[in-house]
């Protein structure tokens, strides 16, 4: 394995730790959302106050196109 197939293959791994570490981050903000706790959390919130209390969790931004972009995926 020469040096160039052996930097493929790491950035090949980095991508794949990169892409799990992202889903884990996503998983654990669904599962702490309040809506998941809610009996009926497939009906819009009826008041103001209860919209602000079921986005009062952490959001996470998407990256931008630019940003998604350089990681590249792993194919």
């Amino acid at each position: 394995m020469n040096a160039d197939q052996l930097r493929r293959a790491a950035r090949r791994v980095a991508a794949v730790v990169a892409e799990m570490n992202e889903a884990q981050q996503r998983m654990i903000m669904l599962r702490t959302a309040q809506d998941r706790y809610l009996t009926n959390s497939n009906e819009p919130p009826a008041t103001y106050a209860e919209f602000l209390a079921r986005t009062s969790g952490v959001l996470l931004h998407e990256p931008s196109a630019d940003r998604r972009n350089q990681r590249g995926c792993p194919r």
